[in-house]
């Protein structure tokens, strides 16, 4: 069964399962979650670890010896897999598939995998994981709930703080969950428990932000001038690519035009999409972004964007960063 690191605590209170499988975008829920799992074997009597590290030239037939094989030490052992890759190879594919057959009874086994793309998720050997014990999917947190995050963080260390001071730390963090981790663990060692105070965190919290240039669509779609403006100025300190940040920007402007092309001459919102392979979470955001803008406005943001590339290729004269900030913004008019 696939749950998320959230769920993870209560399904351990219940029972200790035989495998493990942790995988995922955020490396901070990951490790915690493996942690948390070698702790439960721990305090179940699982006490000797084998950690394994399938890196090139793994010998695959550690994996079954760590898990078969009589200790010395401990009647109950846990086996620490970890494959930092992903990509386990034929070799591998076919151990991890023989393994899960035959899972040791005196043994908890975890295997760590970073992020997975679709035909892993698929794969024979990721599917043999996932039937023969429990994954575990550590998502990144979204930029809407990482201030709840920061508020239950907090509230483990038995502090608190206001929705504006939450806000802030949220804001000076974002897209580094590691550093908001290490944050908001600064803040119990500067601080006693108890509510704190705006200032205080104000002066102890670092701007560590880090921008993802594929979340700067759906802040064009939600119309979110100032935290675009905040991401553009991001990404460039970063030194981001230029014709990577234009695509970004450019993708979401080509798909408003088709979507309103397609409305305009009578075909529904729902089939436009559709036809303009609007997917996913931008179903949900483009329609009020389309509200927002008429057939000229997204036919000029077009033109804007020619500028811009021609800007970029050196073609033509100008600040490309300021062409781009003027160009998102042209997609977000205040109303």
């Amino acid at each position: 069964m696939r749950f998320d690191t959230d769920q993870l605590a209560q399904r351990l209170e219940r029972e200790l399962a035989p495998l493990y499988v942790v995988f995922g975008e955020e490396l901070l829920l990951a490790l915690e979650a493996a942690d948390r799992i070698r702790t439960a074997a721990l305090a179940a009597g699982f006490e000797e670890r084998k950690i394994l590290i399938a890196d090139a030239g793994f010998d695959w037939g550690a994996l079954r010896e760590a898990g078969h094989s009589l200790s010395l030490f401990a009647s109950k052992r846990i086996v620490d897999l970890r494959v930092p890759s992903g990509k386990p190879g034929k070799n591998g594919a076919d151990a991890l598939v023989g393994y899960c057959d035959t899972l040791p009874d005196d043994a908890v086994t975890v295997v760590s995998l970073p992020a997975l793309d679709r035909h892993a998720l698929a794969s024979k050997w990721f599917g043999a994981l996932e039937r023969a014990g429990e994954t575990v999917h550590a998502k990144s947190v979204a930029r809407e709930r990482l201030p709840a995050w920061i508020s239950q963080r907090l509230a483990q260390q038995e502090q608190k703080a206001s929705r504006e001071t939450v806000a802030f730390i949220a804001e000076r963090v974002e897209g580094n969950l590691m550093a908001a981790y290490q944050e908001v663990q600064k803040l119990a060692l500067l601080f006693p428990p108890g509510e704190l105070a705006f200032n205080d965190v104000k002066s102890a919290v670092l701007d560590v932000a880090r921008f993802d240039v594929f979340e700067l669509g759906a802040t064009l779609l939600r119309g979110d001038r100032n935290h675009f403006l905040r991401m553009l100025d991001g990404l460039r300190g970063e030194g981001a690519a230029i014709p990577l940040v234009l695509w970004a920007v450019a993708e979401e402007a080509r798909a408003l035009s088709r979507v309103r092309t397609l409305v305009d001459n009578g075909v529904s919102l729902n089939q436009a999409m559709q036809q303009a392979r609007v997917w996913g979470a931008r179903q949900k955001l483009l329609p009020q972004a389309l509200r927002r803008l008429d057939r000229q406005q997204l036919l000029s943001a077009l033109r804007n964007a020619a500028r811009v590339d021609r800007m970029a290729k050196g073609l033509a004269k100008g600040d490309v960063w300021d062409a781009l900030l003027e160009l998102g913004m042209s997609l977000m008019p205040q109303q």
